[in-house]
């Protein structure tokens, strides 16, 4: 799945080529996706500029004059900015049509994503309303964390991976932010120190920073809005990785199921 990295690899991609151009038409071939393309969306976004790409946590969100679009790219999606109509291929489900011919074209094999539309802000949309800070942001740190998890049982990992606590923050990135932490991932989240979560959120900012720098992970679904995979795979340390050598300590990496989640760690250095 898509995460936050490459989410915001998307936007950056896609921002400077359609903000500012207004959308001509809206071409849809399969509107059964997560929840149904709006039958109206043509109606509604027809002659209107797109004047800001957002994001918050894993949604695009295309800022027009009266609304917005908003996007998710699910399991498998992804965006590319075509400049030539392409033949659409079998899941290439919606473009948007931009003055001078430019396509905004959203593939979409599972077809998990989602493209909907609101008229009020986009933040107070049902799907947007009960989300936490982003983990870019400066109310995301480890004294948020520490308050936050005060009398929470659950896993460490599962808490960190909540949307309702902190946006964002995807399977691959949980288990790299925990290693480099030195935090085991199945440890209850209410037994861990203030100085504890200090390091933690430290490590989810700096990560995320260094994949949206290199462009995502390279996951079997994932392009960046030129069709080009990320590279951020190259910089893993623990996930996918089970059963091989600890990259600080030698030991044996040990994989487990957390929240039917694939869970790395390093039994000697995470406690």
């Amino acid at each position: 799945m898509p995460e936050l990295p490459e989410v915001e690899t998307t936007r950056r991609g896609i921002a400077p080529h359609i903000t500012g151009r207004r959308i001509l038409t809206v071409e849809v071939r399969e509107p059964r996706l997560r929840w149904p393309v709006p039958s109206d969306l043509q109606k509604r976004v027809a002659g209107q500029r797109v004047t800001e790409v957002r994001r918050r946590g894993k949604y695009l969100l295309l800022m027009l004059e009266r609304g917005s679009i908003i996007l998710h790219l699910g399991m498998s999606g992804s965006l590319r900015v075509l400049e030539e109509p392409l033949t659409p291929g079998r899941h290439d489900h919606v473009d948007l049509v931009f003055t001078e011919g430019l396509r905004l074209r959203l593939t979409d094999p599972r077809r998990f994503g989602a493209l909907l539309w609101t008229d009020g802000p986009p933040e107070s949309h049902k799907l947007l309303a009960g989300l936490g800070p982003e983990p870019l942001s400066d109310a995301f740190d480890g004294d948020y964390l520490f308050r936050r998890s005060r009398g929470r049982r659950v896993p460490v990992k599962a808490f960190l991976m909540d949307a309702r606590v902190v946006v964002g923050v995807g399977n691959i990135y949980a288990n790299e932010a925990l290693f480099m932490a030195g935090i085991r991932p199945d440890r209850p989240a209410g037994g861990i120190s203030r100085a504890r979560y200090l390091r933690l959120a430290e490590q989810v900012r700096s990560i995320l920073e260094q994949a949206i720098i290199q462009g995502g992970t390279t996951l079997r679904d994932f392009t960046d809005s030129q069709g080009r995979p990320g590279y951020f795979a190259q910089s893993l340390a623990v996930y996918g990785r089970g059963g091989l050598p600890c990259p600080a300590c030698g030991a044996r990496l040990r994989e487990v199921r957390l929240g039917q989640r694939s869970t790395v760690f390093c039994p000697h250095c995470q406690r």
